[in-house]
Order: C-alpha cells, then sequence, then structure tokens
C-alpha cells in the first residue's frame, strides 16, 4: 500500500565551506521535520558530497525518511547519474 508522504524536506548542498548543507521545508508537520533535519545535520553538516562518507550518511537518510514516510529531495550543485 502506497500512501502519500506527510513531509517533504529539500537537503541543499551550499558548497566547500561548512556547514555544507541546508534543509528546507517545504511541507509537513514542523516538530517531525524538525527532529529530522537534526538528524540530517548530524549525519552530513561537516561532510561534502565527494566525501566517501557522505554516500553512507545519504542512505541513512534516505532510510529514515522512508521510516518516517518523509519525501527527500537532495540538490547537490549538479545533475546526479541515474
Amino acid at each position: 500500500m502506497v500512501t502519500d508522504p506527510v513531509g517533504h524536506v529539500q537537503v541543499v548542498y551550499l558548497g566547500p565551506v561548512a556547514p555544507h548543507w541546508e534543509c528546507r521545508m517545504v511541507f509537513g508537520d514542523e516538530e517531525q521535520i524538525q527532529a529530522f533535519v537534526d538528524r540530517i545535520d548530524a549525519r552530513l553538516r561537516f561532510l561534502p558530497p565527494h566525501d566517501p562518507q557522505f554516500r553512507r550518511n545519504r542512505e541513512r537518510v534516505n532510510r529514515d525518511a522512508e521510516r518516517e514516510n518523509l519525501l527527500v529531495e537532495w540538490n547537490l550543485g549538479y545533475e546526479e547519474e541515474a
């Protein structure tokens, strides 16, 4: 059974100077989104997208979002390969 997401978060790469990421709430429960953003921040704050740890942590963020039925949109500043 597929359900509509309960929230939507955009994760935007800001550039090479830390903090590297900004999370923007598009819609959803503010408390739930803020708790999710806090976890994203803990995993990504000092990791640029070319760091090997970034890929693992990004997958963790995506799994967390799936569990909470949140939509996560990544903007790395470039087109990603499919």
